[in-house]
């Protein structure tokens, strides 16, 4: 994470105007003279740190060599200690010659490199101490699936009351846990999409994010319809109101097409492509995700990340009136995260999973291989997230919050492995989520009020 620290803040427009204010190295004027200004402060204090992570670095390398690591947790670790001194000599040659698109570029290049170097030997360092060895199924066992249990819903008799229920009902037909994170996703991509120069409404944003809320509502109520026969195998959705034939399905089926109509409406006011991204978001997760990949395939959360990363774009879209390198970057990031966080949920329900017949990773893979994946892909996401900070000069908050909140799912993911518990497997879920919320909150408050 020191590294990160690095990488994040030298990609942040805070570090790019630092740099002008002290263009000498090691320190500013004339190479030895103290810094004037905050800026200047900012800018030597990036190259102390990168000292005192590059001295941790060494400490780190001596360390696993001592420790007899494995060749592939050596090589990773020398490969970015390797890259390190690189990654400095372009940090110096940019603060004396100044920034270019090349040189920036670079700097970045190599300081993910060194990033993934470290997290491959995290990864393999903590399969080797914690995984087993024999938790390797080759293929997804047959589910033995138990019978459709058959239930006599409890419908209130007191027409206030059975109003409520019914209410009650359909509201969770619409997956409400899912809508608040969502609509953050499209809420940043609709601040990134003002760094265009392209101004933002209160009508649009009341639009898209309404269309969003629709859409996400009308993707979950088919998803409940198409799979009301497993939910009734599964103890965690045995309650859902189809699995309970609380509410009849052409009822919901009419919901849920009501409820598309009116989010393409709605996306339709804004543009027309908003409206069949919108389109192509609930076919793609009620259709291609429901039908096709959740029980067809051990990636059916990689593929499926697809869909959480639609509104991202919806949000660009919908002010640009196009899809552009913004948009796809914060797509980019919530398609990395989605397994990472979803895999902490396989875990903690893998019988359950494994029940309704659906091959997801730890069933089919097996729990080792699934923590490590879950490693990989945060990982990813941080790196994804580094680079959309380069990409759209975002600054210094949004730096600092991937920095804590990805130190904070870092560290339970890492605890994941140790304890390897139901538990440990929720407590990483929900850091997984509070990391991407402060992460957009930051990208709407970087933009928008910075």
């Amino acid at each position: 994470m020191g590294v990160y620290l690095l990488l994040l803040v030298g990609a942040t427009t805070a570090l790019t105007d630092a740099a002008a204010a002290c263009t000498a190295w090691p320190v500013c004027g004339d190479g030895f003279t103290a810094p004037t200004t905050a800026d200047g402060w900012l800018a030597v204090g990036h190259r102390l740190a990168a000292v005192l992570v590059g001295v941790l670095g060494v400490v780190t390398l001596v360390v696993g060599v001592r420790a007899d690591v494995s060749r592939r947790v050596l090589g990773a670790m020398v490969v970015a200690g390797l890259l390190y001194p690189v990654q400095a000599a372009l940090g110096a040659f940019v603060a004396v010659a100044g920034p270019s698109t090349t040189l920036s570029t670079a700097h970045l290049t190599v300081g993910m490199g060194i990033f993934g170097g470290l997290v491959a030997a995290l990864a393999w360092t903590l399969e080797a101490d914690t995984g087993d060895p024999t938790d390797r199924p080759e293929s997804a066992p047959e589910p033995d699936l138990p019978p459709e249990r058959t239930h006599d819903p409890t419908v209130p008799t007191d027409p206030v009351e059975r109003a409520k229920a019914t209410a009650y009902a359909y509201f969770r037909l619409m997956k409400p846990r899912l809508m608040w994170l969502l609509c953050l996703v499209a809420s940043a991509g609709m601040a990134l999409a003002t760094t265009t120069n392209v101004g933002l409404t209160p009508e649009i944003v009341l639009a898209t994010l309404g269309g969003g809320v629709l859409s996400i509502g009308a993707s979950g109520t088919f998803n409940h319809v198409l799979e009301r026969d497993i939910d009734r195998r599964m103890e965690r959705t045995s309650d859902r109101p189809l699995a309970v034939d609380l509410v009849p399905v052409r009822h919901a089926v009419a919901f849920g097409l009501l409820l598309a109509a009116a989010s393409v409406a709605l996306f339709a006011w804004v543009n027309a492509l908003a409206a069949v991204l919108g389109v192509g978001a609930i076919l793609f997760y009620s259709v291609v995700y429901t039908l096709i990949l959740k029980p067809n395939t051990v990636q059916n959360t990689v593929i499926g990340g697809a869909a959480g990363a639609l509104p991202a774009l919806i949000g660009w879209v919908a002010v640009t009136g196009s899809v552009g390198l913004g948009g796809l970057a914060l797509a980019a990031v919530i398609f990395l995260w989605t397994p990472a966080h979803f895999y902490n949920l396989a875990l903690a329900y893998k019988d359950d999973y494994a029940r309704g017949g659906f091959p997801m990773m730890p069933v089919v893979r097996g729990e080792t291989a699934t923590r490590k994946h879950t490693l990989w892909y945060l990982g990813a996401t941080l790196v994804a997230a580094g680079a959309l900070a380069a990409m759209e000069g975002l600054g210094l908050l949004y730096a600092l919050t991937s920095i804590v909140f990805g130190g904070v799912f870092l560290y339970f993911v890492v605890r994941l492995h140790y304890e390897q518990t139901q538990s440990a497997a929720l407590r990483s879920f929900h850091a997984s989520n509070a990391y991407l919320g402060t992460l957009l909150l930051a990208v709407v408050v970087d933009t928008l009020a910075l």
